[in-house]
C-alpha cells in the first residue's frame, strides 16, 4: 500500500500545518493547566442571598430547564400523534392520505418514545449527579 503524500502533509518536519497543530495544542494545555487551581475554589451559595436573584443550586436550575424542555416536547408529540389521527379521521377514504397518516402517528410515536427515554435518562443522570454532591433533589 502507497501512502499519498497529500494526506500526511501535516505529518512533515517543518509543516506550516504541523506549526498551527502543535501551537493549538500547546495553547490548550497552557490554559487548561492555568484554569485547575480556579475549579478547586468552592464558592458556595453564600453570595447569592445579597444578589436577591434566589438561592436555588445551578444543578437544581438545570435540571428544571431540562424537565421543562422536555415536557415541552412531549407536548409537542403529542400534539403531532394527534395530527396525524386528525389527517387519518379527515381522508375520506383515500389510501395515499391514511397512508401519510400512519406515517405522521408512527413518526409522533417515535418521537414521543425518544423524548421519554431522554427524560429518563436524564432524570437519572442528574439525580445522580446531585446525591453525588450532597444536594438532595
Amino acid at each position: 500500500m502507497q501512502l499519498k503524500k497529500n494526506n500526511y502533509e501535516f505529518l512533515m518536519k517543518g509543516g506550516v500545518k504541523m506549526k498551527k497543530l502543535t501551537f493549538i495544542a500547546t495553547t490548550v494545555a497552557v490554559f487548561t493547566l492555568a484554569v485547575m487551581p480556579v475549579l478547586a475554589v468552592d464558592l458556595g451559595t453564600s453570595y447569592l442571598a445579597s444578589t436577591g436573584l434566589g438561592t436555588r443550586e445551578l444543578r437544581e436550575a438545570v435540571m428544571s430547564i431540562v424537565n421543562v424542555a422536555l415536557g415541552f416536547l412531549g407536548v409537542l408529540a403529542i400534539l403531532i400523534i394527534l395530527w396525524g389521527g386528525f389527517r387519518w379521521m379527515t381522508a375520506g377514504g383515500s389510501e395515499d392520505k391514511v397512508g401519510e397518516a400512519k406515517k405522521i402517528i408512527v413518526a409522533g410515536i417515535i418521537g414521543l418514545v425518544i423524548i421519554l427515554a431522554a427524560l429518563a435518562i436524564t432524570n437519572f443522570v442528574l439525580v445522580a449527579l446531585l446525591n453525588a454532591t450532597g444536594v438532595t433533589p
